[in-house]
């Protein structure tokens, strides 16, 4: 991998690594390759180890911040869990229109 810095390249040192691995996951990096999205299954796999990397620091960073939050403001209850996530629902915009529509529609006949 090489990371532009200012005007210089620089070139990230590889090691080798033999892992096994799904079938299905296999079929995908080579349709990414074969599609262009990569140079390679290495490049692939590089990738989704660093999207996984990324994704475990988030959530040991977001643990940690909880953890702090309980310790100023005691412990999270499920109702007040209940309670954000029916309030972050009224928020959300809808991204499918079409598909919100059909939902409503099948309540309604439930109903």
């Amino acid at each position: 991998m090489n990371v532009v810095v200012g005007y210089h390249v620089r070139v990230i040192p590889k090691q080798r690594l033999s892992a096994s691995v799904d079938a299905d996951l296999i079929e995908a990096a080579e349709a990414a390759v074969a599609g262009g999205r990569f140079d390679s299954v290495s490049a692939w796999v590089n990738d989704a180890l660093r999207l996984k990397l990324e994704q475990d620091r988030r959530l040991q960073a977001l643990g940690a911040f909880v953890a702090a939050y309980e310790v100023e403001h005691g412990e999270i209850t499920p109702e007040e869990i209940r309670d954000a996530a029916r309030r972050a629902r009224g928020r959300a915009v809808t991204v499918r229109p079409m598909l919100a529509k059909r939902r409503r529609r099948a309540t309604r006949r439930r109903s």
